[in-house]
């Protein structure tokens, strides 16, 4: 095969040379889907030759409906008997980083088990407000963004489609915590470089930035995947256009009022495509911070949106925590569904305070 092979037609390839024949053979009368989905680089077609170092190969996802999951575990055998050891020359038999046993990997699920799985709540039956609120963009990215290449399931295309974006109101209260975190940091970069505090003011500069660029995935409908590769997606949004130059000075000017004028920039740049979506925008982004000599995101944008909102579930929710990936960073919370899901808990106590 071509050295240059991504996963995802590897695996396009894998399955219909291999597996589909044997589903074919073996369990004709069982639909199910057939996709590069879950975990790696290649379901969001970035790998390159390093990835290949772990975790890369002959994978591939298939899902079946509920009604056949007494059907998984003999898919999964049949697999394991039946196919080759080889491919492509590459090996179908191999460990990965969370099973070290030589097995074949393909993902043999329901459609419910592996969204459950992959996002820490079902979305078969609708999301609640908390349900959104606990999901992250990579994990919503790992059901949404690889490729499928057959799909007779009655379930899959409809969960994709509704996770493409937040609805509404959750969408309104998520940017409005971005806008406030951005206000709340980006005034004392100044404030931290005038005190001698370089290293500290460019840090914060980031920090803005950082969030900045996680607003405009937001504004563009769009779920950001985790750190690695956010950058290089971030690139692909039509508003990165606008964006890019001034982020870049942000995080590498050598003068703070560099670093604020740059920032400022790009919250305008953001706050035009609010106001082209025809969300709640004030006439500027950025305003004076008291009498000082420093500048921050206006109050008024984060209020703006969180004053729009309608939906009674969300309505009740505390005002500009947002989604947990704003007020979580640690990994080992924000890559374990269970964990991200558990976390409903503390919304609801908040609200019980409200």
């Amino acid at each position: 095969m071509d050295g240059h092979l991504h996963g995802a037609d590897l695996a396009r390839a894998y399955f219909d040379d291999l597996v589909r024949p044997l589903l074919d053979a073996h369990f004709p009368g069982v639909p199910y889907a057939a996709a590069r989905l879950g975990s790696g680089s290649d379901v969001l077609a970035f790998d390159d030759a390093t990835s290949r170092d772990h975790d890369w190969g002959c994978r591939l996802t298939l899902l079946l409906d509920d009604a056949a999951a007494g059907a998984v575990p003999d898919v999964s055998a049949m697999l394991e008997r039946e196919l080759p050891d080889r491919y492509g020359g590459h090996p179908v038999r191999f460990p990965v980083t969370w099973d070290q046993a030589a097995t074949h990997k393909v993902d043999v699920s329901t459609v419910a088990a592996f969204c459950r799985f992959r996002l820490g709540v079902d979305p078969t039956g609708g999301l609640s407000a908390l349900d959104w609120l606990c999901l992250v963009g990579q994990c919503v990215l790992e059901v949404t963004a690889g490729p499928v290449f057959a799909d007779g399931t009655a379930t899959l295309a409809g969960i994709r489609e509704t996770l493409r974006r937040y609805p509404p109101d959750v969408e309104r209260y998520v940017l409005a915590a971005w806008w406030r975190r951005a206000s709340q940091w980006m005034p004392i970069i100044g404030r931290a470089a005038e005190r001698g505090d370089e290293s500290g003011s460019r840090i914060l500069a980031a920090r803005v930035a950082e969030d900045l660029i996680r607003l405009a995935f937001a504004l563009s409908g769009e779920w950001a995947p985790y750190g690695k590769w956010r950058g290089t997606a971030f690139r692909e949004l039509p508003v990165a256009r606008r964006l890019a130059a001034p982020l870049d000075i942000a995080v590498a000017a050598p003068e703070w009022r560099e670093r604020e004028a740059a920032l400022a920039e790009a919250a305008e740049v953001l706050l035009d495509v609010q106001r082209e979506r025809g969300l709640s925008a004030p006439g500027d982004a950025v305003v004076r911070f008291w009498d000082r000599p420093y500048r921050t995101v206006d109050d008024a944008v984060a209020a703006g949106l969180a004053a729009a909102i309608t939906d009674p579930e969300v309505a009740a929710l505390p005002p500009y925590v947002g989604s947990v990936e704003q007020w979580v960073d640690s990994v080992d919370v924000l890559a374990h569904a269970d964990r991200r899901a558990a976390l409903q808990v503390a919304y609801r106590t908040w609200i019980g305070g409200v």
